[in-house]
Parts: structure tokens; sequence; C-alpha cells
């Protein structure tokens, strides 16, 4: 028994040891807590005593390389998962070995888990983990940028650093330009080895032909790659094409000038090109040349014109054909009394290549061909059109009216940029309405091809001047109410009504008050409506639209801008069932059936999918037979545009102008003149609004027409 004491004594030794270990890792836990956490009893306090406690500088803290967890132990689940990587990448020395005569200075034991308290505590190891080796710095990228790039590459990136970089004007441009240069490492684009690339030789072609499409080149200078021998050279040359294409693309586009600059009654929908589509665009493109002449105008008429632009410019590159002086030549057609008579002249031949007649070149008769040629000339240099070779015709051959005429094309090339890319509806054949403001006609367009056209009237010149827009037509009104316009209220009948009272009544006009005060007039619906059987409803903010007339004598003139801004048509039952049938094919319209449904109530004829109008001005145009056509600038377009183009502000053009809008909503006077007569008072209530009246709201029945003497139509004033 003794002996068992004496072997067990070594043993106690060993836990005391282990004991106040447990107790100086947990000394300051333990003494925080003592102040909340009574001891149980008086004789654990007593064995505490009885302790030996060891100084704390023999007793190092451990490390995780302390300790050994038992197989026997009780771990949680992430713990065994965690220690069984471990011992699967790092084999651990024989427990048994470790065990063997233990030292008690190099036994440390972890305290046991917190979590169950009977858990057994793992066995002490002597093993210590081994110092970690220090951190690697991550290696650098390789960089994609070829070596002999990589100069001029550094150079473009200090470039974008420096906030002098001048290359580019617009904000926007500039930050687009440097994230694309950023994403391919400031590789330089245009140049490789300091060689030009397949897309840089397109690009600068293209630039080179600007002229061609109607622009100018010198607006996109070209730098000299030739002479480019260092990084910064190249560099410098490398941002000024890129700069000076990326020009090229938006005027090719959107047009050398922002047509707010032309006029306050222009309206055409933005569609400005994007940097960094360009970017991507040309960079990837196999013809970096069509890829840029891709932002031009698609429309065939555009590339009509373009072609025009080409013959006329190449007939300078020969001798000047000059138009001898001499008496007057012209064409007289046969009669059944008297036969025709051609004129012969020497002149005739030179005349003949002058204005392009290649039938009979050598031929020296004045016939119906060369006289129904100088006619058209005539016509397009604004004089009278008789067909016969005077004076004022050979000088005005003579002079160089052919640059005129390259203006012309010119800016006619112009406003097609302003015009949308799509002009048509495309889930109805891409069908779409054309105005031609000079020309004084309308056309229904659908896959590509004129499905009906007619005359128009268009509004007098000045600030009654049709104005140029594109919008949608999305429903026909049969039997419309005409409401007057504000600017005609306020500027022509109030003032009409100083003078007679009763005028209004007189022409079969309805005139009321609105709420706010301001003056609504109207006429009902009715064969003596100004407006006719038929409105063509496309609103905007100029409250124009198309429509018929009682006034069917205007369409026999030449020159018809008669109208206050609106467009009166020809033909309406026909317009209306041709847009009916593309909008609607299976109601089978025509124009009988629209004209069974004149009477006294509007209708309203909703299009299942809107017709877009585009409303243009072209004084220059190929017409079906690939002639050029010239019209007069009866607007002065042409002009205002010529002169801003030779200004040289450049760039400046392209900048959106405000123009104030004049504003009707109520009259100048404070009163109106005694004895006017309201037909009705609305002041208590709202109503439609005049947006509403004009391009309509719910339909409702008319007012009949106000009994008395029939409207003089010659007296009433329309759109």
């Amino acid at each position: 028994m003794r002996d068992c004491w004496t072997n067990r004594a070594g043993f106690d030794r060993v836990l005391m040891a282990v004991a106040a270990t447990f107790l100086a890792v947990s000394a300051t836990s333990a003494l925080a807590a003592q102040s909340d956490t009574p001891r149980a009893s008086a004789a654990e306090l007593a064995i505490d005593a009885a302790v030996p406690r060891p100084e704390p500088a023999n007793v190092p803290p451990p490390s995780p390389g302390d300790f050994k967890t038992d197989a026997t132990a009780s771990v949680p689940d992430a713990a065994k998962a965690t220690e069984s990587k471990a011992t699967e990448k790092t084999p651990e020395p024989s427990t048994t070995a470790k065990a063997a005569d233990p030292k008690p200075a190099e036994i440390v034991t972890a305290p046991a888990a917190a979590t169950n308290d009977t858990a057994t505590p793992a066995p002490a190891a002597t093993a210590t983990a081994p110092a970690a080796e220090p951190a690697k710095e991550p290696a650098k990228a390789a960089s994609n940028v070829a070596p002999a790039d990589q100069p001029v590459a550094d150079k473009l990136r200090d470039m974008f650093g420096s906030k002098s970089l001048r290359y580019f004007d617009r904000k926007n441009e500039r930050a687009a330009v440097e994230k694309f240069y950023s994403a391919r490492e400031y590789a330089p684009l245009w140049t490789q080895a300091g060689q030009l690339t397949a897309s840089a030789k397109g690009v600068i072609a293209r630039l080179k032909d600007a002229a061609a499409e109607g622009l100018n080149p010198t607006d996109y200078p070209l730098p000299d790659f030739a002479a480019a021998t260092s990084p910064d050279q190249l560099a410098d040359a490398e941002l000024k094409l890129t700069d000076s294409m990326l020009d090229y693309a938006r005027q090719a586009q959107s047009g050398r000038m922002h047509w707010s600059q032309v006029s306050a009654d222009i309206l055409y929908p933005e569609h400005p090109t994007d940097t960094a589509e360009v970017l991507a665009n040309i960079s990837a493109a196999k013809d970096a040349s069509a890829a840029l002449d891709g932002y031009n105008p698609p429309h065939k008429l555009y590339k009509e014109l373009k072609a025009k632009l080409a013959e006329l410019r190449g007939q300078g590159d020969g001798p000047v054909v000059q138009i001898a002086d001499g008496p007057a030549l012209a064409f007289k057609a046969g009669t059944k009394k008297q036969p025709r008579v051609a004129i012969e002249d020497p002149r005739v031949p030179q005349l003949r290549a002058k204005l392009g007649i290649t039938e009979n070149a050598d031929d020296t008769h004045y016939d119906a061909k060369v006289a129904e040629a100088v006619r058209k000339f005539q016509e397009s240099v604004e004089l009278k059109p008789t067909g016969v070779l005077d004076d004022r015709t050979v000088k005005a051959i003579n002079s160089p009216k052919r640059d005129k005429q390259i203006d012309t094309v010119i800016v006619n090339m112009e406003r097609w940029r302003w015009l949308p890319r799509q002009l048509g509806a495309a889930n109805v054949g891409n069908a779409y309405v054309i105005l031609n403001i000079p020309d004084y006609t309308l056309k229904v367009m659908q896959n590509g091809a004129q499905v009906w056209t007619t005359r128009v009237v268009t509004g007098k010149p000045g600030q009654h001047a049709t104005p140029l827009l594109t919008e949608t037509m999305k429903f026909i009104t049969v039997n419309p109410t005409w409401n007057v316009p504000p600017s005609i209220i306020y500027n022509e009948y109030l003032p009409a009504l100083q003078q007679d009272p009763t005028v209004l009544q007189r022409m079969g006009l309805k005139l009321e008050r609105n709420r706010d005060g301001s003056i609504h007039i109207s006429q009902p619906p009715g064969e003596a409506n100004a407006l006719g059987r038929v409105r063509f409803n496309f609103p905007n903010k100029f409250l124009v639209y198309q429509h018929d007339t009682p006034d069917k004598n205007l369409f026999a003139k030449d020159e018809r801008a008669f109208s206050h801004g609106c467009m009166r048509v020809q033909y309406p039952d026909q317009y209306a069932a041709t847009l009916l049938n593309i909008t609607m094919p299976e109601k089978n319209y025509s124009p009988e059936k629209i004209r069974s449904m004149y009477g006294q109530s509007e209708i309203d004829l909703k299009f299942p999918t809107p017709i877009p109008v585009n409303i243009t001005y072209q004084t220059a145009f190929v017409d079906d037979a690939g002639k050029l056509q010239i019209r007069k600038d009866v607007y002065g377009r042409d002009a205002t545009m010529l002169s801003l183009l030779k200004g040289g502000r450049s760039k400046d053009l392209e900048n959106m102008v405000a123009h104030s809008q004049p504003s009707y909503s109520r009259p100048p006077g404070s009163s109106l003149p005694a004895g006017v007569s309201f037909a009705s008072d609305t002041s208590s209530s709202s109503g439609p609004s005049f947006f509403e009246r004009l391009f309509g709201g719910p339909s409702r029945p008319s007012p009949p027409a106000p009994v008395g003497r029939r409207p003089q139509q010659q007296r009433v004033i329309t759109r």
C-alpha cells in the first residue's frame, strides 16, 4: 500500500503541474469573475490555497503547436474535419513515442472544450509548428502590348493622365476615348511598330474623301504619320486621327450644324453618335473605311444626291464651255395647219453638252428635247420657264451657276442628316409619309416604293411657314371641328372683331371664353368647314396637321404656299383610304367608304400602328427619271444654311440654339368690343384643352351650324 502511494506521488506532481498551468491561463478570467461569482464552498477555497502556484515567468503562453488533439476527445464536427485535413497533409509522429518518459517542464495542456464539461483534455504535444515563410509579392501581369509599341503606349498613358489634353473638346468624348485606350493598355490603334495599320489607312482614305458626302475635308485634319518617328510624335498623331475620325462620324450622322441653328420651326428627333460605340465599331471592323461610311445617311434619296454631286463636280474637270451670243432660239410644236419648227444653230451642240443631253450630241437643231432642257434650267435658276434660249438664259448658262447647284445639293444632303435613319414603321412594311415643302407634294411610301402621291398647299413664307418635323400620325378624323389656333385668334380674329363684332357669327364660327380667360373659336363640322371633310392628326408642338379644304382651286397653281402652316391635301379621301389600308388591310377601306362617312358628327379612325410623317425641305432631289430637280428656296432655308456653313464657326454650329416660343394664352387686350356674341360661357368648367380639341379626345356630337347667312369661305382664315 505504501508502495502504491509512493508511485502515486509522482503522478500527483504531474497532476499539480497541469492544474497550475490551467489556473495560470485562466487567471484573468477567474479574477474578473471573482466579484460576480462567489465560491461554492469553503472546501474549494482550501483546496485552491493548498495548490502551489508557479511563477508566471516559468510558464510560457501556449501556442497552437503545443497541442495535439486526442483521437478519443470530444471535438465538434467542424473541428474534426479541420484536424482530419491537417492530418492528411502532414503525418504526425507516433503518439506513443511522444508520451514515453514525459518531462514536466515540456508538458503544456490545452483547456477542455467549453461546450462539454466532461470532455477529456487532449494530451500534450512536444512538437512545435515551423515558422511561417514571409509573404511573396504578387507577380506583375504580363503586358499585352507589343514591345515595339510599348513606348507609344506609355506616352499615351502619360498624355491621358495630364489635365492639359487638348484633342477632345467634349468632356464625355474624352472620357470615352480614355476608357477605350485604357482597356487596350494604351496600345496604339492606328500604328503597329510605327507603321500604319489597315484600319488607319481606311479611315484616312474616308476622311480625305469627305467632300464626296458634302462635308468639308478641312474639318477633319490628318496627322503626318510619315514624319512621326518618336513615341511622342506617334502618340500625338494617334490622338489627332482619333479626334478627326470621331468628328467625321458625328457630323456624318447628325450634320455639321444643329437644325435649331437654322430656324425655330424645325424639330427632328436627336440621333447623336455614341463615342464608345464608334471606337468599338471602327476598331473591330474588317473594313474601317466602310464602317465609317456607315454613319452617313442610308436613304435612297440621299445617295442619289451624292451621285449627282459627283456628276456636277466632274463637269468642271475639262475646259469650260461658253455659249456664244446670238439670236433667240425657240421650238414650235407642229399643228394641223403648220409643221413643227426646229431652228438650226451652230451653238446647239455646245448647248446639248452644257445641259447634259447625250442623245444626238452633234445635232444642230433646237428641237423639243433641247427646249425642254432649257426650260428646266430656267426653273432651276429662277428664270421664267419659257424654253426659249434668250440673252438672259445664255448669260445664266455661262455664269458659274453650276457652283450654286453644288451648294444647293450640299445643303440638301445636310438636311437629310437631320432625319431619322428609320423613316417608317417597320411592322407595316416600313411605311411612312414624306412631304416636300418646296415641291408641294406628299408621298406615301411602303417597302421602299411609292404607294400614292398628291399635291399639297403649304404655309406662307415667314411666320406661317410650315415647320420641318418628324411625328407619327395616330388617327384620322372624318367631319372635323376646326379649332382655330391661338396664333390666328389673337393675331387676326380678335383684331377683326374690333372692326366688326359680328364677323365671326357671319362666318359660321363659334366664340367661347375658357376658364382661364382665354378665347376659344371653333367651326362645327360640315361641308363649309375650313378643314374640309377629313383631318390627319399627328400631334406636335407646332399645332399643325394635314387636312382637306373647300378651296380646291389653289391646287392648280405651280407654287402653293398659301396656308397658315397646316398642309392641305388635294384628295383626302384617297389619302385616308391609302393609310387605313396600310394599317388595317383587313378592313378594305376605299375612297367611297370614306365619303360615305361624311356628315355632321366627328368620327375618329385610329391606326393600330401609327404612321411616321416626315415633313422635309428638299430644294434639290432626283426624280424618277434620274434627273436632278431644283426647286425655289421658298423659305430661304438654303441661304441661311450656306451662310452658316461659310461663316467659319465650325463645331459651334453643332450646338442647339434655344428659341423663345410665342405665347397666346391670353388676348392682348383686357376686354372685347361691345356686341360680341359668345356661343356659350365655359368659364365654370375647364373643358378640353386646346391640344385635346386640336388633335382629338373622346368623340362627341358637334353642335349644329348657326342658322343664318351661309359662311363666306373666302373670309375664313385657315391653317
